[in-house]
C-alpha cells in the first residue's frame, strides 16, 4: 500500500511495506492528536505522534494507564485478567514485579555478557558470509537474539528454535507468514483467553507448566528460576504470561533492530567504511534502534478527561503512543530520516523512555546490535541487497523480516 501521507493507522496493511513515515510526518505537523476509527470489533483510538507529547503521556501513568491493555484491541475484563503481564499494570503493582526482574537486565550485569555475545556473533557472521547469497535476517539478525534469549531465561538450546517460532506467532499475529490465525482475517474467539488471541499462547503455556513442574530443566541462574523462587514468587498464571512476554518481546525486537542495521548498510555503501574507522561504536546502536523502533506503539487508557492540543480525550478512551513517530520528530532530530552514526544526544523513544515501563532489555539490545556490527564490518567491505526487503504486516511490531543480500 503506497504511503500517500493519509494511510489508516488502524489497518495492518498500511505497514506491510514498511512504516508509513509520510503519514506520521503529516500527523506530527497538522494533527498531532488525531483520531482513528476502529471497526465492528475494535473501538477507535487517539494517536499521539509528537515526541514531546509521547514523553509527557508516558511520564503521567496516573492519567494514561496501562492497566487495561497495551495493544489496540478491546478486551473484556476476563480476557485482560487471563492474559495480562506486568506490562499491563500501573504503579505500584508494576514496580513489585519489575524489581524482581530488573537485576538480571541491569547495565553492569549485561556488560558481563559481552565476551559471550562476541563469541556468538563472531560464529554467526562467519557461518553466514561463506555463502554467496543469503537471507541476512534468517542467518544473522535472528540468530544472536535467539541464543541470548536462551542464556537469559536459562532454557535448553535445543528448545530455542521452537520457542522463537511460537513467539513469532504471538507477536506476529497479524502476519500470515507467522501464523495461520491472523487476527484481522480469521475468527480467533476460541483463543480469546490466550496471549495475543493465538493458539501458540496455549503451547507456550504448556511449556511454562512443564518448567514449573520441574519436567523442563532450567538454569538455576536464569530469569525463570529466579521468578519461581523467593517469598513473592509469581503464581502459575502470572508465570505463564510472564514467560510468553519474554519469549515474544525478548527476541523479536532485537532481531528487527539488527535487521534494520543490515538493511541500512545495504542501502548506503559509505556506512561500512565509516564504521571500520572505529569512531562510532558508542553511538551507532542508539541510532540504528531509533530508526528501527520495532515496537511502534503502546496503548494507554485515559483515566479522566484530558485536554491535549485542544482535543478532549475522554475518560476510557484508548490512546496510542507512537514511539516510531516520536523518534523521527523534526522538532527533536535534525534530518530525522537519515543515518547519523555520531548522533548525540539521541533522545529516541524506541525503548519507551520516560515512564515506568521503559524496556527491561534495552542495555542487552544495544550491546547485541553494536557487537554484531563490529564483528560484521571486520569481515566484509560491502553488503548489497539482492532483492527488496519484506516487512512485517503489523501496526504494532514492524521490521524487516527478509533481506536477501550478497557480501564481499
Amino acid at each position: 500500500m503506497f504511503d500517500n501521507g493519509h494511510l489508516n493507522l488502524f489497518e495492518h496493511d498500511s505497514f506491510a511495506h514498511g512504516v508509513p513515515h509520510k503519514t506520521f510526518a503529516r500527523l506530527r505537523k497538522d494533527d498531532p492528536v488525531s483520531w482513528s476509527e476502529g471497526d465492528d470489533d475494535t473501538c477507535g483510538f487517539w494517536n499521539l505522534t509528537r515526541h514531546a507529547d509521547i514523553l509527557k503521556a508516558n511520564k503521567e501513568g496516573h492519567l494514561f494507564s496501562s492497566a487495561q491493555g497495551i495493544r489496540v484491541e478491546d478486551q473484556s475484563y476476563e480476557e485482560y485478567m487471563a492474559r495480562r503481564t506486568f506490562q499491563e499494570t500501573d504503579m505500584p503493582e508494576h514496580t513489585v514485579t519489575r524489581r524482581r526482574v530488573n537485576p538480571k537486565f541491569a547495565k553492569p550485569v549485561v556488560a558481563n555478557f559481552e565476551k559471550l555475545i562476541r563469541s556468538l556473533a563472531s560464529n554467526i557472521v562467519d557461518k553466514a558470509i561463506v555463502k554467496s547469497e543469503f537471507d541476512a535476517v534468517e542467518e544473522i539478525a535472528k540468530e544472536l537474539p535467539m541464543m541470548m534469549l536462551g542464556r537469559i531465561l536459562g532454557v535448553q538450546d535445543s528448545d530455542l528454535a521452537w520457542l522463537v517460532e511460537k513467539g513469532d506467532a504471538l507477536i506476529g499475529n497479524s502476519d500470515p507468514d507467522f501464523t495461520e490465525h491472523v487476527i484481522d482475517k480469521v475468527d480467533t474467539e476460541a483463543y480469546r483467553l490466550m496471549p495475543f488471541r493465538n493458539p501458540a499462547g496455549k503451547q507456550l503455556y504448556d511449556y511454562a507448566a512443564e518448567v514449573l513442574a520441574g519436567r523442563k530443566q532450567v538454569d538455576p541462574e536464569g530469569v525463570l528460576a529466579r521468578m519461581m523462587s523467593g517469598d513473592d514468587q509469581l503464581d502459575e498464571l502470572e508465570f505463564k504470561n510472564f514467560f510468553c512476554l519474554l519469549i515474544a518481546a525478548g527476541n523479536d525486537t532485537t532481531r528487527y533492530s539488527i535487521a534494520m542495521a543490515l538493511h541500512l548498510l545495504s542501502q548506503d555503501q559509505l556506512l561500512i567504511p565509516k564504521l571500520q574507522t572505529g569512531q562510532y561504536w558508542d553511538t551507532v546502536a542508539d541510532e540504528v534502534i531509533r530508526l528501527a523502533s520495532p515496537t511502534m506503539h503502546f496503548r494507554r487508557t485515559a483515566t479522566s478527561d484530558i485536554n491535549f492540543h485542544d482535543r478532549i480525550i475522554k475518560k476510557g478512551d484508548k490512546v496510542l503512543l507512537w514511539f516510531v513517530s516520536g523518534s523521527r520528530d523534526e522538532a527533536v532530530f535534525d534530518n530525522p530520516n537519515e543515518v547519523q552514526l555520531d548522533r548525540t544526544p539521541n533522545r529516541h523513544l524506541a525503548f519507551g523512555q520516560g515512564g515506568a515501563h521503559v524496556c527491561l532489555g534495552m542495555h542487552l539490545a544495544k550491546l547485541e546490535v553494536r557487537i554484531t556490527l563490529e564483528e560484521l564490518v571486520k569481515r566484509i567491505d560491502f553488503i548489497q541487497a539482492v532483492e527488496p526487503p519484506t516487512w512485517t504486516r503489523s501496526n504494532f511490531i514492524c521490521g524487516v523480516k527478509k533481506l536477501k543480500v550478497k557480501v564481499g
